[in-house]
């Protein structure tokens, strides 16, 4: 998993919440339209990956694969 969808993913984490809005999410990326546009990509993908679920008006929620996933990260 790269460096930035790790981050995303982590993010749930960081801020203690169930459900994250993507401009929470844009945070993963910093401030410029180039890493907000990696951002939205990445988060694509994590849907399409199962790791992430949509949850409508822009919110996301991590799968179950996706919190075994950040559990299996923080192991190394």
């Amino acid at each position: 998993m790269d460096v930035l969808a790790r981050k995303i993913l982590e993010m749930f984490g960081s801020f203690n919440k169930q459900t994250l809005d993507l401009h929470e999410l844009f945070e993963a990326g910093g401030n410029d339209p180039d890493s907000r546009t990696a951002v939205l990509d990445r988060v694509e993908r994590l849907v399409k990956d199962g790791l992430l679920e949509e949850r409508g008006n822009d919110f996301y929620a991590l799968t179950q694969e996706g919190r075994i996933n950040v559990r299996l990260d923080h192991k190394d």
